[in-house]
């Protein structure tokens, strides 16, 4: 087994013309992304980076991130990937846990990225085009791969449940690489040539997932920085784009756009979606508007994350994520961990290839999640007699904004923080252009006055803007059960 990084470093070394990266007018080719990932990994080294140490990746989709992010593989070090939009004690949380020892932070989010890193003890790198291609030239490249065991950690990437801190899932050179393999060859079918559409963040299990599978196959991956319907739509045309990666509302956008019929989309023929149900409706629509297959599919961060899928060889189901894919096993199970019958309601749980390590230094968590070599999803789900699974309710609280999870009790946390806050529950709302949108019920201590809209800023200024409570609204009381337990599922949303 080699190092993640040989996705880059074969490609390269197969056809070093070839684009590997555009962004606007822009290409990248594989030679020149190559050459500066390995830069890269000089500077790591310079800066006293060795093999195993975590370095942070707080970048946008740019061409830096690939660069930063296979830079980091061939030094031997483990990439981190932080969300470009978190705050300071979020910035700070993640690089203290992970125990990086250098953050590299685009300069667009500086200010929150130099205070978390302060407070953590963490180098930082800011990441300005025109500096960070200068330092680039300055070094010379490492020749190679640094030489690792398929069993090490190559990324750690972030999550939480419904309780606790986020929690960083360790996956392997292996459950990465194989992953991709899988992504790729046997569900994307990507081959060289091919262009891929990059919307979703590359921070994200997703598009690090899409762009581990395009590298590896030399194929281009197409960049945009933030999801705008109209841009995307202009890319589809002027890159020839073949296949798009994305969460359902972004179809969903994409499909109702008023200006959808200018634009030449003949070009796709592949869309893979995931990151929460997507309506059959939206799914039937897109695909007769814009003539091509949508794959709808299943996966987490912990299991690197793609786990099943629609293929376009085989019967697609619409409303089924498919069935699982190579070398991964999927079971519906009881709470006692037993098999349900097919047609039966209950726990997903998988394993193969794809499972992570484990999270980091929580083995208590890992061994909850984990029992008997099968990972523990918390989604709900059913199997029907032709094996092909669908999910039928997600992790009990969790609210999927847009494609990103945003997890109740990290919100509710702050809103105790709040000096006028007494209790709190943290809700999905149901909300037409995001899915869902973040609920918060509130009750004020005795005697205090607040409007809503000053909560949701309270809020916001010291979390990622994609968390804060967009909707407000106070209460006498919120309903609780025997044990003093808040029931989320008795708080109704005033005029919903």
């Amino acid at each position: 087994m080699s190092n993640l990084a040989s996705i880059l470093t074969d490609t390269a070394a197969l056809d070093a013309g070839a684009p590997a990266v555009r962004l606007g007018g822009q290409a990248v080719t594989y030679g020149e992304l190559d050459d500066a990932s390995a830069r890269m990994a000089t500077l790591l080294r310079e800066r006293g980076v060795e093999p195993g140490d975590r370095v942070g990746v707080m970048l946008p989709n740019v061409s830096e991130f690939p660069v930063a992010y296979y830079g980091v593989l061939r030094a031997g070090a483990v990439v981190v990937p932080m969300n470009v939009l978190l705050k300071r004690r979020e910035i700070a949380f993640y690089l203290e846990d992970s125990g990086a020892r250098l953050l590299l932070a685009w300069h667009g989010f500086a200010e929150e990225a130099r205070e978390g890193a302060a407070d953590a003890g963490t180098e930082l790198i800011e990441v300005e085009p025109e500096a960070f291609a200068a330092a680039l030239t300055g070094v010379e490249p490492t020749s190679g791969v640094a030489e690792v065991e398929d069993s090490d950690t190559a990324v750690i990437l972030y999550t939480s449940g419904t309780t606790g801190k986020p929690k960083g899932a360790e996956l392997s050179h292996r459950n990465v690489d194989r992953n991709s393999e899988m992504a790729a060859r046997t569900v994307c079918m990507i081959d060289a040539g091919d262009m891929i559409l990059g919307a979703l963040p590359l921070f994200h299990a997703f598009g690090n997932s899409a762009m581990n599978a395009t590298l590896r196959q030399g194929a281009c991956i197409t960049l945009i920085p933030k999801f705008d319907p109209g841009e995307v739509l202009a890319r589809m045309e002027s890159d020839e784009v073949t296949h798009l990666f994305g969460v359902p509302t972004m179809f969903g956008a994409l499909l109702h756009h008023p200006g959808r019929e200018r634009f030449d989309t003949s070009s796709l023929r592949i869309c893979i979606t995931g990151g929460a149900s997507m309506p059959v409706e939206v799914l039937r629509g897109f695909e007769a508007s814009f003539g091509a297959v949508v794959l709808e599919g299943y996966g987490l961060s912990e299991t690197s994350p793609l786990c099943c899928s629609n293929r376009v060889d085989r019967e697609r189901r619409p409303g089924s994520i498919g069935t699982p894919i190579d070398g991964v096993e999927m079971r519906i199970v009881d709470e006692s961990g037993a098999g349900v019958s097919r047609g039966g309601i209950g726990e997903i749980v998988i394993r193969g290839h794809n499972v992570m390590k484990g999270y980091r230094n929580r083995p208590e968590a890992t061994a909850e999640a984990i029992r008997e070599g099968w990972f523990h999803s918390g989604d709900l789900g059913r199997e029907d007699e032709d094996g092909y699974f669908y999910v039928v309710d997600r992790k009990k609280d969790m609210i999927i904004r847009g494609g990103y999870n945003v997890y109740p009790r990290e919100v509710e946390e702050l809103l105790y923080e709040h000096p006028q806050v007494r209790e709190a529950a943290v809700v999905g709302v149901p909300d037409d252009r995001w899915g869902e949108e973040v609920g918060a019920a509130v009750v004020l201590e005795p005697g205090e006055e607040c409007a809503p809209e000053e909560i949701g800023a309270w809020v916001r200024e010291r979390i990622a803007a994609y968390k804060y409570p967009r909707v407000v609204w106070f209460l006498e009381e919120l309903p609780k059960g025997p044990t003093g337990k808040i029931l989320k599922r008795e708080i109704e949303v005033p005029g919903r």
